[in-house]
Parts: C-alpha cells; sequence; structure tokens
C-alpha cells in the first residue's frame, strides 16, 4: 500500500493543477446539486420492532388523523379564577379558535370540553393536532404556530405553544468558527509557516466542503435525522485538519532531510498516508458498524459521519500533495527554504517529544499507575449513567420549547408534559368498545398515573386511543416503571391488541434497545481494533494494550460527561440550564467515534516505535524515538480536534453540546493521558515482548505495511531524485 501511495503523492504533484481542478469541480457541482436536491431532516426517531413504533405504524394505518405532530398551548390568565369567567372564556375560545384555523392544523380542542384546567382557574390546555409529522411541518406553519394568541398576551395573559411540533432541526452558527480559528492558530504555531498552515486548512476546508455538499444532495432521497449533519461537519473538519497535518508534517521532514519537493510529497504520502488511509478506515468501519445496532436513525448518522471521514482520507491524499506542490518550499519557515540552510533545521534527539519520553520511560511504574488511578477515579459516575432521549425541560431557558414546558409544570405538573398514549385495536366495533373499559380500568389502577382520558375512536370504531398522564416526567425513572407496568397489566387483555406509545415511551424503547447494543457493540469494536492493530504491528501484545487504553479512555470519557451533563457539576461553565439523562444514542456514537480518533494516535507513535525497533533499535530506543518523532504533531492534532469538538458546546442544542463536550474530552483523554503517557510507558515496562508474536500467526497475516518497509525497499534500489 505505502508504494501504491508513494506513486500517488508524486503523480497529484506533477498534476497538481489537474488534481486541484478535478476537486473543485467536484465541490461546485455537488453544491449546486445540494442546493437543488436537498431535502427536510427529520426530528423523529424510528425504532423498529419495538411496541412503540408498531402502535405509530398502526395509527399512520387506520387512525391517520391521530398520527401526525402534536401541539400543546399553555395558557395561564393573569389571575385565579379568571378562566371561568365569560371574559376568560372568551380569550380561550378565540385562542382555540386561532389554532384551529393555522395552516397544516386538523384541529384544536376546546380545554373547556375535555377539562383540561386547573383548580384554580388560572391555567389551560389547548392540544393543538396537525396532519404532518414534526418534520414535515414547515417553517411557515412552524412560525405562525408560535405567533398563535398574539392578541391575548396584548391584555396580559401568557400564550406559550410548545410540543413536538417545535422540533427543529439545531442550526450551526458562528460560534463553531471559534474552533476552526483555534485549529488555525495550532497550525500556524506548529508549522511556522502561515503557507504550510494555510494549505492544511485550505485541504481541509474543501474535504468537508465536499462531504457535507455530498450529504445534503442525498438528503432528498434519504431521510436525515437534525443530528447527522452535526455531527458528520463535526468528524468531518476534525479529521480532515489531522489527516492533512500529518501527511504536511511527514512532507517537511522529508525537505529537512534533503530530499526535492516532489520526492518529499510521494514519501510523506507513501508513508503518513499509508498511516492515515488505515486510521480512516478504522473510523468508517466503527462508524458503519452502527448498523449492526438495527436502529434506522443510528444507522444514517454512522454512514453519513463515515461518508465525510472518506472523502477528508481521499483529500488527505490526492489534494494535499497537489496543494504541497504549489507551495513548493514555503511550505517551511522562511529561515529554512534555502537548501543550505535545511540540515541546520534538521531534528535533533532534544526536543520536548525526546525529553518527555526518556522521563515516561525512567518513571514508567509510576506513571501507569498514577494514570490508571486517575482514570479510574473519573469513570466512577459512570456507573450512575441514565439514558433518556432529550425532552422539552432541558432545552435551553428562553427557547419557546422551554417556556412552554416550565408553564405546563407550574400549573398542571410534570406528567403532562409527557403523556402517553395507549392503542386498543380489535376486528370489530363492539369487540373494541368492550375491551376499551377493560384497558381504561387496568390503568387507572396502574401505581404512577395521574388519569386517563376518554377514547378516541377512528372512522371504523375498531381503534380507540386513550392519553394517559403520569404522575412523572417523560424523563423520570418513575414513569419509565409506569410504562412497563402497564404494559405488563393490560397485556393479557383476549380479542384485542394493547399498544402503548407516545414521545415519552419511545424515547423508553430507544433507550433501552440503545443500552442493549451497547455491550454487543464494544465487544465488536474492540474486537475490531485488537486485529486491526495485530495486522499493522505484528504483534500481540501491542494491540490488547491499545485495546485497554481505549477501554480506560471510554470510561472516564463517560464518568466526566455523567458528571457534567447528567450531575450537574460545572454546568454553569458550559452554558448548561438544566442537568439530565444522557441522550441515548451518545455511549454507542462515542464509542464508535473515539475508537477511530484513538487508533489514529496509536498508529502515528506506534508506528514509529516499530519501524525504529525493525530498523536495528533497542525497544527502548524506539519507544523514545517514535514519542520524540510524533509527540509534537499529536499535540498538535489532539488540540485541534479539541479545538474544533469544543466549538460545539457553544451550541444551545443540549444534544449537541454534550456530543462536542463528551468527544473534546475524550480526545484530550486519550491523546494526552492514554497515548503520551500510559503507552510509552507500558511500551517501555514490555521492552522486547512488545513485539512477540507466535510464527504461526505470523505467516497467516497479511501484510499491510503501514510503516512502508516495502516502500524504502523500493526506494533502496535507486538512487533518490534530489533536485
Amino acid at each position: 500500500m505505502a508504494t501504491l501511495l508513494y506513486r500517488l503523492g508524486r503523480a497529484s504533484f506533477r498534476r497538481r493543477r489537474l488534481v486541484a481542478v478535478v476537486w473543485l469541480v467536484v465541490l461546485v457541482g455537488l453544491g449546486a446539486a445540494a442546493l437543488t436536491l436537498k431535502g427536510p431532516t427529520a426530528s423523529n426517531f424510528t425504532m423498529p420492532g419495538t411496541e412503540s413504533q408498531r402502535a405509530i405504524d398502526l395509527l399512520a394505518e387506520r387512525f391517520p388523523a391521530a398520527s401526525g405532530a402534536t401541539g400543546t398551548i399553555a395558557v395561564k390568565a393573569p389571575q385565579a379564577g379568571q378562566l371561568g369567567t365569560p371574559q376568560g372564556q372568551a380569550v380561550v375560545n378565540q385562542v382555540t379558535q386561532e389554532a384551529a384555523t393555522l395552516p397544516g392544523v386538523v384541529g384544536a380542542v376546546d380545554p373547556y370540553q375535555v377539562q383540561a384546567l386547573t383548580p384554580d382557574g388560572r391555567y389551560a390546555l389547548i392540544q393543538v393536532q396537525f396532519a404532518g409529522r414534526a418534520d414535515e411541518v414547515t417553517d411557515a406553519q412552524r412560525t405562525a404556530y408560535e405567533k398563535v394568541g398574539a392578541q391575548a398576551e396584548a391584555q396580559g395573559w401568557q400564550i406559550s405553544p410548545g410540543g413536538e411540533v417545535l422540533n427543529a432541526e439545531p442550526e450551526v452558527g458562528s460560534t463553531e468558527a471559534l474552533g476552526v480559528l483555534v485549529a488555525a492558530i495550532v497550525l500556524v504555531v506548529t508549522f511556522g509557516s502561515l503557507v504550510a498552515a494555510g494549505m492544511t486548512m485550505l485541504n481541509a476546508l474543501i474535504g468537508v466542503g465536499v462531504g457535507m455538499a455530498g450529504l445534503y444532495a442525498l438528503s432528498g432521497a434519504v431521510e436525515l435525522t437534525g443530528t447527522a449533519p452535526i455531527l458528520a461537519l463535526m468528524l468531518g473538519l476534525a479529521v480532515g485538519i489531522d489527516y492533512s497535518l500529518f501527511i504536511t508534517s511527514r512532507h517537511r521532514q522529508n525537505l529537512l532531510d534533503g530530499l526535492s519537493p516532489e520526492e518529499a510529497v510521494g514519501r510523506a504520502v507513501g508513508t503518513a498516508g499509508s498511516a492515515v488511509v488505515f486510521a480512516g478506515a478504522t473510523v468508517v468501519i466503527a462508524l458503519a458498524g452502527l448498523a449492526v445496532v438495527n436502529i434506522p436513525f443510528l444507522t444514517v448518522m454512522g454512514l453519513a459521519a463515515a461518508g465525510t471521514v472518506t472523502v477528508a482520507v481521499l483529500v488527505a491524499i490526492t489534494l494535499a500533495p497537489a496543494l504541497l506542490g504549489f507551495a513548493g518550499r514555503k511550505a517551511l519557515p522562511r529561515r529554512l527554504r534555502r537548501r543550505e540552510q535545511v540540515a541546520a533545521g534538521a531534528p535533533t534527539r532534544s526536543g520536548f517529544g525526546f525529553r518527555w519520553a526518556h522521563w515516561v520511560t525512567k518513571l514508567r511504574i509510576p506513571v501507569i499507575l498514577v494514570g490508571l488511578v486517575g482514570l479510574g477515579l473519573l469513570a466512577v459516575p459512570a456507573q450512575d449513567m441514565r439514558l433518556a432521549l432529550p425532552d422539552a425541560a432541558t432545552a435551553a431557558e428562553g427557547s419557546p420549547a422551554r417556556v412552554n414546558n416550565d408553564l405546563v409544570r407550574e400549573g398542571f405538573g410534570a406528567g403532562f408534559t409527557g403523556r402517553l398514549a395507549v392503542v386498543v385495536t380489535t376486528d370489530s366495533p363492539q369487540a373494541t368498545q368492550a375491551a376499551v373499559p377493560q384497558v381504561t380500568a387496568l390503568i387507572q389502577k396502574t401505581d404512577g398515573v395521574l388519569a386517563v382520558a376518554p377514547p378516541q375512536l377512528d372512522p371504523s370504531g375498531r381503534t380507540a386511543l386513550l392519553g394517559v398522564i403520569p404522575k412523572t416526567g417523560p424523563t423520570d425513572a418513575a414513569t419509565e416503571t409506569l410504562v412497563h407496568d402497564i404494559r405488563n397489566h393490560v397485556g393479557g387483555i383476549r380479542n384485542a391488541e394493547v399498544l402503548l406509545t407516545g414521545a415519552t415511551a419511545i424515547g423508553i424503547d430507544v433507550s433501552e434497545k440503545l443500552s442493549a447494543a451497547l455491550p454487543v457493540y464494544l465487544l465488536l469494536v474492540v474486537g475490531l481494533s485488537v486485529l486491526l492493530l495485530m495486522l499493522v504491528f505484528r504483534s500481540v501484545l501491542v494491540p490488547v494494550k491499545a485495546a485497554l487504553g481505549f477501554l480506560l479512555t471510554v470510561a472516564a470519557t463517560f464518568g466526566i460527561t455523567v458528571a457534567v451533563f447528567q450531575q450537574g457539576h460545572l454546568a454553569d461553565l458550559l452554558g448548561l440550564d438544566t442537568p439530565g439523562p444522557l441522550v441515548s444514542f451518545l455511549p454507542i456514537l462515542l464509542i464508535g467515534i473515539l475508537f477511530g480518533l484513538a487508533m489514529d494516535y496509536e498508529v502515528f507513535l506506534v508506528s514509529r516505535m516499530r519501524e525504529d525497533f525493525v530498523h536495528g533499535d533497542t525497544a527502548r530506543q524506539a519507544t523514545i524515538n517514535g514519542m520524540g518523532h510524533g509527540a509534537r504533531v499529536v499535540t498538535a492534532a489532539a488540540l485541534i480536534m479539541i479545538s474544533v469538538f469544543g466549538g460545539f458546546v457553544f451550541l444551545d442544542d443540549p444534544v449537541i453540546k454534550s456530543m462536542g463536550f463528551a468527544l473534546a474530552i475524550g480526545v484530550a483523554i486519550d491523546a494526552f493521558v492514554v497515548r503520551m503517557a500510559i503507552v510509552p510507558a507500558v511500551m517501555s515496562l514490555l521492552n522486547t515482548a512488545a513485539w512477540w508474536i507466535p510464527r504461526w500467526l505470523d505467516r497467516i497475516l497479511p501484510n499491510v505495511d503501514v510503516e512502508g518497509e516495502t516502500l524504502r525497499a523500493h526506494l533502496a534500489e535507486r538512487e533518490p531524485a534530489n533536485a
């Protein structure tokens, strides 16, 4: 592979104008396709095989009017008792009529008819039924809904529209640009050259532009959740900068060794490019592996992010050498651009990376113990981790969804924000009429139920829909228990199918299915890491050590994320208004993404250790060399990823905020604690045993040649071309 990439790098260098034009044409073409073919993103979470999803599918078939998005308008009178006066009734009726005539609305329920009023006569709830799903509601319809009750508010009433219809796609704003700005500063400091930093950043931005444009172009045919493009952007930008950084760094080192620019580019792509391809492949495999969980929205998120990472790899091994061709020797700092100055800039073994490696290997036992104990303590809060789909209670303060949620809780209690829906269906109207009272009685006897609403029947009379109000909120542990209790109580009714659904039940089903899939996926990822690293390093203990380090990273990251986002420690510093359970898909996404990124640093550091070991250095010296040559680049790469991921912490959306925070913390722990401290310490402790592999296993493993041994043999047969 290294030889093939070496030739690709030189070809891209020689035909740099053609390569640059091709990528620009691809970018413009996909950009135009994205503008014309872009479809809406979905905010619903489908979960095939679960009871809640079967109920939704049944409603869509037999009760279409009840299968669309719902809204809840909370009404608060200026004073208690006003809802019972003629003037108060007139205001509420006016708001109800206004809501019923909105575009896209099927109807609005008069709160006086269903007694959706508080005993003190101050609060009321108006239920609004839309024709389409939440993701099918247009921006114009949503805006009109948010403006309902303006006339009543002018009279001193508080009118607050809310509900799932307000679930909007998270927007990427200027705050994420801060991460990119910090990344640019890190590149300038690392390279000491505006040209090299600019080329690296330009390369990454073109890659992420192509990836995102392609993703949006496909969104008209493939349903994307609102978080899928954000995740793809987050990952594509981070790895795009990092992959270009690794190749540019190796290219500059080759220039300092006296090679011509073309030869330097070729060898950079052949060596660092091989590591980039392998590292990118691990990220793609881990993300695509989310499909094994068999959850459609998670599969789409994984594949979308995997697509942008794939583009980042392709751009790094083709466009990066082309741009470096345009830069020539300007990729070096100004003081080192002349040939006679190159030798003076050649890397020495007295830099910080070498000093750090000497210190870590000398104090390897204390370093390992401190690292293990420290990460173990950070992981402790993870044992209390709770998962749920986000609800409006954790939305940003002041947002319409949060204002509505707080007002409903204030007047009616937390249970009214997480209504459950029970679907009763039979083969005849008579059987349904007989089953509904039984179901109602059983539900009313269940602990934790506040009220059961009268049934609504579909036109055929065979399907009934019952509203159930729990005493606790959607993400409360007691509500989860209630859902299971109701299902157990109504499961034995004969001649009728009884299904429990609603946003709260869907969230519980999603969380439970993801929790069940988490150990299986973790085992798959860890097993994959051991196998892939065994192929790369021809070793048994190195892959095992890498996998154990990855588990340490994941455990500590979970612990810190739980402490901040669930328990609320230091939440104010991150602008988190209300702590709550972690979003259901965060742990499994975090495992997939951190696995790929952890393998990045493992490959870039340990491949240099193996390279020097097989060329005659002692195991200890090879460890020091690998750290000495790779520490600066890995530090820069980690800081860039932390900056990019950290930029998403400033978004108001709590889901994106938690994803950005967890990824930034995970990268920091893995890069600076695990890979740059524990790994060299363990490698030094293992000594030559680190590179042991049974002969029979060595024979059957294919040689992927990530460190470029075959390329060096090929280059040794001829004199390197020097300009």
